[in-house]
């Protein structure tokens, strides 16, 4: 009886630590303080260009890999999202980027975990990241804003 106590406990106590760790899954959290210049040394801007970010354009630069099974998930969302700005004054890139190929890139982004997707305005700043898969809905109003050129300047 003892036992069975122990195991409900234990089991009680894993789904409550696991809901917690989700939580946070597919959110989008914005950028709490406006962005920031590049520093002249970061080499950001550098390696984001090498990964195809192109300047004067919006972003949604996502992180996958061969062997992460919700990327592709992402993959539709981020395809589907675009595809429905495609319109917009500033339409936004779809730009996917694996995370083995782009590891200085990924450390310099401060990825944690796969998927993780940024939002990017036009001059390269980081105006939003998303960890897991992102709702449709919420990357679509985050990357609005991004994708008229009167907010970017």
């Amino acid at each position: 009886m003892i036992a069975l106590g122990i195991l409900t406990v234990m089991l009680v106590a894993a789904v409550a630590v696991g809901l917690l760790l989700r939580r946070n899954e597919g959110r989008v959290r914005e950028r709490a303080a406006a962005p920031r210049p590049l520093e002249p040394e970061s080499n950001r801007a550098a390696l984001l260009a090498a990964a195809g970010v192109i300047p004067g354009r919006p972003t949604v630069l996502h992180f996958s890999a061969d062997w992460c099974g919700p990327c592709a998930a992402v993959r539709r969302v981020v395809a589907g999202v675009v595809a429905e700005l495609a319109a917009a004054e500033l339409p936004p890139l779809d730009l996917e980027v694996d995370i083995d190929e782009f590891a200085e890139l990924a450390r310099e982004l401060n990825v944690l975990s796969l998927p993780t997707t940024f939002g990017l305005d036009s001059r390269g700043l980081e105006r939003f990241r998303i960890s897991g898969v992102p709702k449709a809905a919420d990357l679509r109003t985050s990357m609005a804003s991004l994708t008229v050129a009167a907010t970017d300047e």
